[in-house]
């Protein structure tokens, strides 16, 4: 097997790097945007070149080769098995997101989520003249878990019509369960909600914890949702722009696919469907021996806190390479610290509001997906600028 290398530092400055080049400060380390500072995989970087090399980049067509990639993928690494036409290609998975909101809900009905929860969702439901209908996750020891009373009472509101799940969780670090899905699913069934399923982060997953499509679970749960997914999270390939809708159901299928195309996010460039094609044939290895390196930097960030910070609360990493942190200790507002880091400490970490006024305050997440010289100068700067504020 291949050695990778994920610890030599790529230097990402000046290259209109939204991750590195959007804070106003000189010499900041970004350790916010979802966006990891590790080369793709050889493999993808061959298909990219290769198809650069061509010369010409017009109109892209999708071959029969990009869904079996997918399929082969998904049935191999995680035992769902898809049928080619459930599978609509956009974009991304935002995009995806508000156009299935668009097909499946009208104005003025409900999207549950559980929050804190990735901050798009919010702005796509509002966008598609739905409001945001929250269920907080209970904070159960170093990790969450769903408040399940909760959730029935939101999903039996008679004005819900969808709940968006974000599986694995961000910012939460949750991978959820089979049991766990299933009951999802089955009080969503109770109430006629119909499943959205974003599973962006599902290849990033740490020793001991295995990612299930929600799809996967059950023929109950294929039928009920509707599962977006893409490698460009996974592979560090979001520049690409290429995601995947797969929806068993083909009514909601085709109500989705004429959003798509209404929104104008039907058509991908030449590089994104060679570059998934790539990274699900070739770079499985790499997906593997990326997520063992992250899990080494998440040790080394616990550590460090435990030894330096120990009043501030590193929760449990199950999946994704985003760390959620409990600041409360430092009598500061998730706002507060996250902008004493940015201006004290030369560190861009996200403050909790942003995953939920509410149940956001007094968190920030911080991005760990970096060699690990940069994280240990992030974390020395963190330190630095923490301590002086915790008893």
């Amino acid at each position: 097997m291949e050695k990778y290398d994920f610890d030599t530092i790529v230097n990402r400055r000046g290259t209109h790097c939204y991750k590195w080049d959007e804070a106003e400060e000189e010499g900041v380390i970004p350790m916010w945007v979802a966006d990891m500072d590790f080369p793709a995989a050889p493999a993808i970087r061959r298909a990219v070149e290769e198809r650069a090399a061509h010369g010409v980049f017009g109109y892209t067509m999708v071959p029969e080769s990009y869904y079996d990639a997918i399929i082969s993928w998904f049935g191999r690494r995680h035992g769902w098995t898809i049928d080619r036409h459930w599978i609509v290609y956009t974009t991304g998975v935002v995009p995806a997101i508000s156009a299935t909101i668009r097909a499946l809900a009208m104005n003025g009905e409900k999207v549950l989520v559980q929050t804190p929860v990735y901050n798009c969702f919010f702005s796509s439901i509002r966008n598609q003249g739905c409001e945001v209908l929250e269920s907080p996750l209970k904070r159960k020891d170093d990790s969450y878990t769903v408040d399940w009373q909760d959730f029935e009472e939101k999903c039996a509101d008679e004005k819900t019509v969808l709940f968006l799940l974000c599986n694995p969780h961000n910012p939460g670090g949750r991978v959820w369960t089979k049991a766990e899905l299933e009951r999802m699913n089955d009080i969503c069934l109770r109430h006629n909600v119909k499943v959205v399923s974003d599973e962006i982060h599902c290849e990033l997953t740490m020793p001991g914890h295995t990612f299930t499509p929600f799809a996967a679970v059950s023929e109950a749960c294929a039928d009920n949702c509707i599962t977006l997914n893409s490698p460009t999270k996974n592979f560090n390939i979001a520049g690409l722009q290429i995601a995947n809708i797969v929806c068993k159901n083909d009514t909601w299928r085709r109500r989705i696919d004429r959003a798509i195309n209404i929104f104008e996010v039907c058509d991908v460039n030449p590089f994104g469907p060679a570059a998934l094609e790539a990274a699900y044939n070739e770079s499985e290895d790499w997906i593997m021996q990326l997520n063992a390196y992250l899990y080494e930097n998440y040790k080394t960030l616990k550590s460090r806190f435990q030894s330096e910070l120990p009043q501030i609360e590193v929760l449990r990493l199950e999946g994704t390479y985003l760390v959620w942190a409990d600041i409360r200790a430092t009598g500061l507002t998730s706002d507060e610290l996250s902008e004493r880091l940015m201006k004290q400490g030369k560190v861009f970490v996200n403050s909790g509001t942003m995953y939920g006024k509410r149940d956001g305050e007094g968190y920030i997440r911080i991005n760990i997906a970096c060699p690990r010289a940069t994280l240990e100068e992030g974390l020395r700067r963190i330190v630095a600028t923490l301590k002086p504020l915790l008893p």
